[in-house]
């Protein structure tokens, strides 16, 4: 019997595991996905929030602000990239002035720090390239971006590393009370537990509804997104809102910490939680807001578009806590925006707060960091020399537009929490993220996967079960 099973291997199950193993016990963590990170973790803004957006006294608020400030830290102790670089929420027109003055006399009631009201020169000089219609914004220092792969897979290793046990291709369902606290039923069989947590994302009310009378109503909202070449990654140095509506924060326009540039989102509330499609109308949505806070957007640039969906939840708010109806079932959801910024603070809280209920005690050998995949780019020439002296295969490049290695692609298949897949590839080391989008690097990839699997090529795929690649018989006469 596990401790805990925490349900969904997103950004918030994977830090909520990666805090659980501070204390002794069994942990478990369950993902329908052939991955960790394939759900909303995956297709975000990649936006650190500074916390002046939510409402005062909100668990937005709250979690917002701690778990911005521990990004720094985190990053360094389990190696993945953060950059503080600021935001600026423009108004370009004076109407807009009380709703800046707003958002700052929100942000300081939250506790945010190194904000202020900025306008002329003093904001051309901090963006040399908002509009020229721009009046004001408010700029923020501490908010920052970050890589949602690299983070949600470092909190994944890291938990896994301490001895939590994850589950992939698993799908739960339905839960059953038991003498001892709860029976997961899943497509692979019964799992035990003491506590059960629900970090399911959009499918959270879900989960939640199978085992409690006070009922919750969780909407998938889909945002659109285009990232756009690293040509166009220096266009701006802070990330650009807009002023923020009932719906989300706005178009948004931002760096990312890989060198590209992000637009998006849209907002638009859909029925199916699985609906990830781009569309015309997205597209043009963005073309027409993105220009409005910068100038001379190139969105001919664009190398991928994608769609990510955010858990809206009618509260308005993020729901975490022991549900009353239901003794030893613990919810996490309504994760929405700020929940990348809060995931951090919400994972240490919530593994306090169910270690307190077991009485778990504190683990006294736990391994606090984690060392991320080798990037060769980043080493100096004598060192990257070293390194493919001890092992040539940093000596082969795979994937030109992103300058990826064979060695890389190695270490991203034989680790702790493998990857199995073309996407899981793609989301630890970047292969195929590039201008091409694996056009020319897929096929060799592809083979890497299989030799470091021991399996044919028709067994590998690009994003888990049924979505196979190479599909003629032939094909396997060659593995």
């Amino acid at each position: 019997m596990f401790d805990v099973v925490v349900v969904g291997a997103g950004v918030i199950g994977c830090a909520i595991a990666r805090f659980l193993t501070q204390y002794e016990g069994r942990f478990c963590v369950i993902e329908k996905g052939d991955d960790v990170c394939c759900g909303t973790s995956k297709a975000n803004s990649a936006i650190v929030h500074a916390g002046y957006d939510a409402a005062e006294g909100s668990l937005k608020a709250k979690y917002n602000v701690l778990g911005n400030a521990m990004m720094a830290e985190l990053s360094e102790e389990l190696d993945f990239p953060f950059q503080r670089i600021g935001s600026l929420v423009v108004g370009t027109d004076e109407k807009s002035m009380p709703v800046l003055e707003a958002l700052y006399e929100r942000g300081i009631k939250n506790g945010v720090s190194g904000m202020k009201i900025v306008c002329g020169d003093e904001l051309r000089k901090l963006e040399p390239n908002v509009s020229e219609n721009a009046v004001a914004a408010l700029y923020a220092s501490t908010a920052g971006i970050v890589c949602p792969f690299n983070l949600t897979i470092a909190l994944a290793e890291n938990a896994a590393e301490n001895g939590a046990e994850f589950r992939l291709n698993t799908t739960v369902k339905g839960l059953e009370k038991s003498e001892n606290g709860w029976i997961v039923k899943t497509d692979k069989g019964d799992i035990e537990t003491k506590i059960v947590v629900n970090a399911a994302g959009v499918f959270a009310d879900n989960l939640h509804n199978m085992v409690s009378a006070k009922k919750i109503s969780i909407t998938a909202r889909k945002g659109e997104y285009y990232l756009l070449d690293k040509s166009q990654g220096k266009s701006v140095s802070h990330t650009i809102f807009q002023l923020p509506t009932n719906m989300g924060k706005g178009i948004l326009i931002t760096p990312t910490v890989h060198g590209n540039l992000l637009v998006g989102p849209t907002a638009t509330d859909v029925e199916s939680k699985e609906n990830l499609s781009t569309t015309a109308l997205g597209y043009e949505e963005l073309n027409k807001k993105a220009n409005l806070a910068v100038n001379k957007l190139n969105l001919k640039e664009t190398i991928t578009s994608f769609a990510g969906l955010r858990a809206h939840e009618t509260q308005e708010d993020f729901i975490i806590g022991f549900c009353d109806d239901a003794e030893g079932f613990f919810d996490c959801a309504g994760i929405e925006s700020p929940g990348l910024a809060s995931s951090p603070a919400i994972g240490k809280d919530v593994a306090a707060q169910v270690a307190e209920k077991l009485g778990l005690d504190k683990k006294k050998n736990y391994k606090s960091t984690r060392k991320g995949i080798i990037n060769p780019e980043q080493l100096s020439l004598e060192e990257r020399k070293d390194l493919i002296k001890k092992n040539p295969s940093y000596g082969k490049i795979i994937c030109r537009c992103e300058s990826i290695t064979e060695g890389e692609i190695i270490d991203a298949a034989t680790r702790i929490i493998p990857a199995r897949n073309l996407d899981a590839v793609k989301r630890r080391v970047r292969a195929g993220m590039g201008r091409c989008q694996g056009g020319f690097c897929s096929p060799r990839v592809m083979e890497i996967l299989a030799e470091t699997q021991g399996c044919k090529l028709s067994s590998i795929t690009k994003k888990g079960p049924g979505s196979e690649i190479v599909l003629r018989k032939e094909a396997e006469n060659d593995q």
